[in-house]
């Protein structure tokens, strides 16, 4: 049975969404799907790890408005040349494109999977993607979210209606992510913390969506009563600035800049809490990974981020641009006994284990792309 899949992707990047399109497609190709993956610009993360699953990879090289005529054409000659069963677009650009692409080009079945709940961004309103979605809704069999917050939002706006909407969340390898005494002490001791210390860990890109100013003026204030550290693992436009506030705050010996890393696993377990203070967020892969990792949260009340922690039984949801209320919030689990947020965390994989197992997510990503009890998408062009 040809199981054939090209999926589009705005990018290729180390953000949310592009992490958990690895994660999707390198493990529909151990089922035995043909996974092509195009990438709208040009792709500055993952090459790696996708050719290591066999899964070809193309870059349409756009980097500005003016390559989009010639990126068109490329991306149907692509779509005609390797024939897919299915399409799989993931983000609004390439969401768009896939859209417009089907006029042109042999696409039997067509999944669009919108990633953010955001109304709002640093760009300003949404308002265009959600009046280019409801115009190429017609063009697209089904639209994915990845949390419920989401799928409310796109149905309140008309991006499409209720019966072409549903939910996937992002899903985890659970082995990769789980608690661990021998790297948690490892850990610690290259961080140069005791266990007297409580460590918080936020990781993300170091933007303002993800509002790490929030963080560091509520760590500041929620640090005064008791040892702590912050380590923050990420890269971005951010990080000189973020550095000076650091030390404008008095927390500069406190907070470690660790920059991007591979260690996430073993820097969960070695943390006693993870914070996240984004503005806007699709469905956090951060928040299920530390649940995985029986790692308790603070976070913002964005996007999905409340559907994985659950206020006061695995974390704190708390609101967004109040630092007292976040600082509040971090000193309630740090005053927790060592037992008390031990089973805080427990509760939070056991969260992880029902919700977010990749193995669980896959099937149902299968289903959703045509494939589901053995029926095969785009028998007529065999």
């Amino acid at each position: 049975m040809n199981r054939r899949l090209l999926v589009l992707t705005t990018g290729l990047d180390f953000a949310g969404a592009e992490t958990q399109l690895v994660r999707i497609v390198t493990r529909l190709r151990q089922r035995g799907w043909e996974v092509h993956v195009v990438s709208m610009r040009p792709p500055r993360a993952f090459e790696t790890e996708l050719a290591a699953a066999g899964i070809a990879v193309d870059s349409l090289e756009i980097r500005g408005s003016v390559q989009l005529p010639l990126a068109f054409v490329k991306l149907c000659r692509i779509v005609h040349a390797t024939r897919p069963n299915v399409v799989l677009s993931f983000m609004v650009h390439a969401n768009i494109m896939a859209r417009v692409s089907r006029l042109f080009s042999p696409i039997p079945r067509l999944v669009c999977s919108a990633r953010s709940v955001t109304e709002q961004s640093s760009r300003g309103s949404t308002r265009w993607r959600d009046l280019a979605y409801r115009l190429t809704d017609l063009l697209c069999d089904l639209t994915v979210q990845n949390s419920e917050a989401g799928r409310r939002r796109y149905i309140s706006v008309g991006a499409t209606p209720q019966r072409k909407i549903t939910v996937i969340p992002n899903g985890l390898d659970l082995s990769r992510f789980r608690p661990d005494a021998e790297a948690r002490a490892a850990m610690r001791a290259s961080l140069g913390v005791t266990e007297n210390t409580f460590v918080w860990l936020a990781v993300g890109r170091l933007e303002e969506e993800k509002d790490y100013p929030l963080m560091l003026a509520a760590f500041g204030l929620a640090s005064r009563h008791r040892p702590a550290r912050l380590v923050v693992v990420g890269k971005g436009s951010q990080l000189q600035m973020l550095k000076q506030l650091a030390e404008e705050l008095g927390i500069g010996a406190t907070v470690t800049f660790f920059g991007v890393s591979k260690e996430v696993p073993r820097l969960m377990a070695a943390a006693d809490a993870l914070v996240l203070s984004s503005l806007w967020e699709g469905l956090p892969n951060v928040l299920i990974e530390a649940a995985a990792v029986a790692l308790p949260a603070v976070t913002t009340d964005v996007g999905g981020s409340a559907e994985v922690v659950l206020h006061g039984e695995t974390g704190v949801v708390v609101k967004g641009r109040a630092p007292e209320q976040m600082a509040e919030a971090m000193r309630g689990l740090m005053t927790l006994e060592s037992g008390q947020l031990k089973a805080v965390g427990m509760r939070a994989r056991a969260h992880a284990e029902r919700s977010y197992a990749i193995g669980a997510v896959a099937d149902r990503w299968e289903a959703v792309l045509g494939l589901a009890n053995g029926e095969h998408v785009g028998d007529s062009q065999r």
